[in-house]
């Protein structure tokens, strides 16, 4: 279902439900229904705005486990996961922070999503987590094991994040996440939450993507607004987007449904 979203040249728009902290998390409030409506809401909301996508995450579980969370937060991704699922007629993704991508896998696989995004899928990179390694190794043999028909989106110079080695963003790293960590597509980002992408970051990527005769849909995945899609769309295959989708702009408010219009709007002239 992942790769309809890109049929016919479309380039969709993946709206993000950030979930509030569950439980086990130093900020959870010790609601557990809470949470639930929450993600229904934001998901309704994302959809009626007409979204081609939705991608639920644990953005409220700060400070985040590296690569390995426990059980307990699998099985609130797997609930809020499903709820989304079953109000929402568009595919559904799941993020499991900071970098648990067997977690995200199962929870795709359990609750009926379509895709996964894997912040730091091949090399390694330091983040405020310590030094966390790519597994494309486990993840990819873990979806055949669980025969899970998920796609898995890889960042590439993810942000919240620094390279180990000096290579940088000129590296091969794009062709490495879909050569050989067989990443099915790629995501470039700001250097944090909300934080613009730069032009040339993309352009990058795309150039790399194109010098590796690959045809990997590559995604914009911070920082985009209503003003700035129609010219990041001009490269990328596609956005995902939160901060601007929400009241006010900010990434700790509800969804907002003219927000969201708006930027699709914007995405679609």
């Amino acid at each position: 279902m992942f790769e309809s979203l890109f049929a016919d040249g479309r380039q969709p728009v993946i709206g993000m439900v950030h979930l509030p902290a569950l439980p086990g998390a130093p900020k959870y409030d010790g609601d557990r229904e809470t949470i639930l409506e929450t993600a229904e809401r934001d998901a309704r909301r994302l959809a009626a705005g007409g979204v081609d996508a939705i991608m639920v995450e644990n953005f409220g579980d700060a400070p985040f486990y590296p690569d390995d969370v426990p059980k307990h937060v699998v099985a609130s991704m797997t609930r809020a996961t499903r709820a989304v699922v079953e109000v929402t007629d568009v595919p559904v993704g799941v993020n499991v922070l900071r970098n648990d991508a067997d977690a995200a896998l199962s929870v795709a696989a359990a609750a009926g999503g379509d895709f996964v995004r894997v912040n730091i899928h091949t090399g390694a990179r330091v983040t405020d987590q310590g030094v966390i390694d790519g597994s494309a190794h486990e993840t990819m043999r873990l979806r055949e094991r669980l025969d899970a028909d998920v796609a898995v989106l890889a960042d590439h110079d993810v942000k919240h994040s620094a390279p180990i080695a000096a290579r940088g963003f000129s590296a091969e790293s794009v062709a490495d996440g879909v050569e050989r960590g067989l990443a099915d597509a790629v995501v470039v980002s700001g250097s944090g939450t909300g934080h613009e992408t730069e032009r040339s970051d993309l352009k990058h990527a795309v150039d790399r993507r194109d010098a590796n005769d690959l045809d990997t849909p590559i995604l914009v995945g911070s920082g985009v607004t209503a003003d700035t899609v129609g010219d990041i769309l001009e490269l990328a295959d596609g956005v995902v987007v939160g901060t601007a989708l929400k009241e006010d702009g900010d990434v700790g408010n509800p969804v907002s449904e003219a927000r969201v219009r708006e930027l699709v709007e914007a995405a679609r002239p």
